[in-house]
């Protein structure tokens, strides 16, 4: 009882230093808008192999803390996305493993995606697209340890 009360605690502090909504009530609206797109992509990036999930749900998790808290703390308590928007906020970096396994993926899809279409301009501009996320990935910094160790150390 008492870890899911600290646990709670550790959630109420972050979302206290996440959430920011904007003082305009236009701003928050194109905030609010931005974000359900970029759910709304990751959804689909869950289904489509050349759509990114996390970044979209990251993005989502973003303009929900500058527009709508109701949103904001759906998406934070929500059992998948939750910790992943945890996680980047702590530490704003990748573990080594999802980085390999993101490239992996990343790979798989952009390389069959390319073997697929047919058109050299459409193979062209998912190369480019595949070194841009190849690029931006690359440039996310890299921790070896779990988040959670220096909680667990005594």
């Amino acid at each position: 009882m008492l870890a899911k009360r600290d646990s709670d605690q550790q959630t109420e502090n972050l979302q206290i230093h996440l959430l920011q909504l904007h003082k305009s009530a236009f701003i928050r609206w194109l905030y609010f808008g931005t974000g359900l797109t970029a759910l709304l992509m990751g959804i689909l990036g869950i289904f489509l192999p050349v759509l990114p999930t996390t970044p979209f749900v990251l993005l989502a998790a973003g303009c929900f803390a500058r527009s709508s808290e109701r949103f904001h703390l759906l998406l934070l308590n929500h059992r998948i996305a939750g910790p992943i928007i945890r996680e980047w906020c702590e530490c704003r970096s990748m573990p080594r493993k999802v980085k390999h396994w993101a490239y992996l993926f990343m790979t798989l899809s952009f390389g069959s995606s390319i073997l697929i279409v047919s058109s050299l301009w459409l193979k062209g501009m998912l190369v480019l697209l595949a070194l841009l996320l190849a690029f931006l990935i690359w440039r996310v910094p890299v921790r070896d340890g779990d988040p959670n160790d220096s909680q667990k150390m005594p």
